[in-house]
């Protein structure tokens, strides 16, 4: 009877545990999205402020003088191809009435969170830490390091090549001299949003590849067996993203290829 009801008590203390545990996680999760919620609005805030600087950098890749023109220009040259970008000029409108200050306001809130992401990935580490053991802990902070470094290269990836091109053909594109493109300002930060998402996805493949390589979903020796199906998906790829422009394709290409070759290396280390 001692022993039963000592294990009653260490049960009942166990399950009290549970549930306090179970309250003060809630509690902590709490906090937490307050202080990220709190962190993305002060960012936000502070983009929303200099809208001057902001702007100029969202709208500096539909120039014609874009710092990717000119460094393409520098390396035709290097190689003694005399080439230079004609110059362009896209108009933008906006149709609505509300549309520059909501788009502004959303805007400044895509920002906030893109700039709070670190500060993101850190809460939500600190948040599950405890659960960890000291080896998975460090595990994770560097794969949460390289899924943010990943997801960093494909926004800029997107900023400085994918979008200023994309926007440079679309825009200039015309059926006929006797239509004028007026590109909506809406037009243009959706798409400029959703092509930045798409490649700091795209750029997640080594960490796709790593766990499902942990899982022996796929193996090293099976990539490279694929490696040239693999190579025509990603210029199928590469053509859907893009505009149907060889020098894009071949800018947008590369990097993925060469995010493959990577996952295959990737692969082989966890095998």
């Amino acid at each position: 009877m001692k022993i039963k009801k000592t294990t009653n008590s260490h049960h009942d203390a166990g399950h009290d545990e549970a549930m306090m545990t179970t309250g003060g996680h809630l509690e902590v999760l709490r906090q937490m999205l307050f202080r990220i919620l709190g962190v993305t609005a002060v960012i936000a805030i502070v983009v929303f402020c200099f809208k001057d600087t902001t702007w100029q950098v969202l709208m500096a890749p539909s120039e014609w003088d874009f710092c990717t023109y000119r460094w393409l220009e520098q390396v035709m040259q290097a190689v003694g191809i005399d080439f230079r970008f004609n110059e362009f000029h896209v108009d933008m409108i906006a149709t609505d009435l509300s549309s520059q200050f909501m788009t502004h306001i959303t805007t400044a809130v895509y920002l906030g969170v893109l700039g709070a992401s670190p500060y993101i990935l850190f809460e939500l580490f600190r948040f599950v830490s405890p659960a960890l053991y000291d080896n998975e802990r460090k595990y994770s902070v560097q794969v949460a390091g390289i899924i943010y470094a990943l997801f960093i290269l494909g926004v800029l990836m997107s900023y400085f090549v994918l979008f200023p091109i994309s926007f440079r053909f679309l825009g200039t594109y015309s059926v006929s001299a006797k239509v004028v493109s007026n590109i909506t300002l809406d037009s243009y930060i959706s798409t400029f949003v959703s092509l930045t998402l798409v490649m700091g996805i795209v750029f997640q493949l080594p960490v796709i590849a790593f766990f499902l390589g942990k899982m022996r979903v796929i193996t090293s020796s099976m990539l490279a067996q694929y490696r040239k199906h693999a190579f025509i998906v990603i210029l199928l790829v590469a053509a859907i993203i893009t505009p149907p422009d060889l020098m894009t394709l071949i800018l947008v290409s590369i990097p993925l290829y060469l995010l493959y070759e990577l996952s295959i290396r990737v692969v082989s280390w966890s095998e």
